[in-house]
């Protein structure tokens, strides 16, 4: 083991540690695949079709992986995230 991560003496890690971690949030409204060609044409005010319908839940990704389905609303001017689905704690542990 390279000196640089030395094993740390402490056997395991409890609840309180872990929940001041930072992790990456993503909220997926949706996706499409498109050419360079269409990318280097894009323009003020162009028009990108995504996979998803308007009205349609979004995802919240938490480390890449799928953590909630909520809805985007806007607040003060802001955009924001309510959430309608949820995975149980232990779920959303697993998948971190």
């Amino acid at each position: 083991m390279p000196k640089d991560y030395a094993k740390s003496n402490r056997k395991s890690l409890d609840m309180e540690q872990l929940q001041d971690l930072r992790l990456p949030m993503i909220i997926e409204l949706g996706s499409t695949m498109v050419t360079v060609r269409d990318l280097l044409n894009w323009q003020k005010d162009s028009i990108i079709e995504l996979d998803r319908v308007a009205g349609e839940n979004v995802d919240l990704q938490i480390n890449g992986k799928i953590m909630a389905k909520g809805e985007v609303v806007v607040m003060n001017d802001h955009l924001g995230f309510r959430l309608v689905t949820l995975l149980s704690p232990e779920e959303r542990l697993k998948s971190l």
